[in-house]
């Protein structure tokens, strides 16, 4: 069944551009989202999101390079499109969930645009820092790794738990990883930028623990567990090791954390 595509204007219609657009340029600098909002809006689950030709997707993608790897520029311009196209992948989802749940409360889905907004300049960041090493957005290989899971989440709730949560929340310990490995070798804008993103990523998941909470009632472990879509697990959803810090900063109990850290699979 084909599903109207959402009218001019609407913050809706946006959000479909943007997951369906082909466009790079598109992705990386879309119009300001429309103030309205379209009246009882049926449920629209788009399947993949709009890829450019010249974007290379893979199914498996190359191992990530190590901390003496990255002092080649274009390894480090590597990792860097990935975390680029991890952005973006999460700016889309944001979308995708706006499109998805249309009956949750409207303050979640502006919550969603304001997030997708804020990924979106992350990956301008990266792509500037990228032109830096004489690279650009689209010479490397990409996996659609969210893409692939994500939109299985069958509620609004299951999606707080995969992405604010689950995703951001290991972005949390990532970041701080990162900006360590670039400091260590001399790269102080690439260290820079990770601190930023690890800052601004603190936000996102306060969000999605807010919503997970108000939606299930709750702040169990067992029951975010329950909430992640298969094959997901609580193993890639934590870095090692955890930003304690900052997770408490957004709002994680340190119990969740205790939790979260010695989760093994049975």
């Amino acid at each position: 069944m084909n599903i109207p595509i959402p009218p001019e204007g609407t913050a809706e219609r946006w959000a479909y551009e943007y997951v369906t657009s082909e466009s790079l340029a598109h992705k990386l600098a879309p119009p300001p989202v429309p103030a309205g909002w379209e009246e009882a809006a049926p449920a629209r689950r788009i399947e993949r999101p709009g890829r450019p030709s010249s974007l290379v997707i893979v199914k498996r993608a190359r191992k990530s390079p190590g901390p003496d790897a990255i002092r080649d520029p274009a390894r480090r311009a590597e990792l860097v499109h990935t975390f680029l196209h991890h952005e973006l992948q999460a700016a889309e989802l944001m979308a995708w969930a706006l499109l998805a749940f249309p009956e949750a409360p409207q303050a979640f889905k502006k919550g969603l645009l304001q997030i997708a907004g804020d990924e979106i300049r992350h990956m301008a960041m990266y792509a500037r820092y990228m032109e830096g090493l004489g690279h650009a957005f689209g010479e490397f290989p990409v996996r659609d790794w969210f893409w692939e899971r994500v939109p299985r989440s069958t509620s609004p709730a299951h999606f707080a738990a995969v992405m604010g949560m689950g995703l951001e929340g290991g972005n949390l310990d990532h970041t701080v990883r990162f900006a360590e490995r670039f400091r260590a070798i001399g790269d102080e804008e690439g260290a820079r930028i990770q601190e930023i993103v690890c800052a601004e990523e603190v936000p996102h998941v306060a969000f999605g623990l807010r919503w997970f909470r108000r939606f299930t009632e709750g702040l169990d472990f067992e029951a975010w567990r329950a909430h992640l879509p298969e094959p997901l697990s609580p193993m890639v959803m934590r870095g090692s090791p955890l930003n304690r810090a900052d997770r408490i900063r957004a709002g994680f109990p340190e119990p969740f954390l205790q939790e979260l850290d010695k989760w093994a699979p049975r």
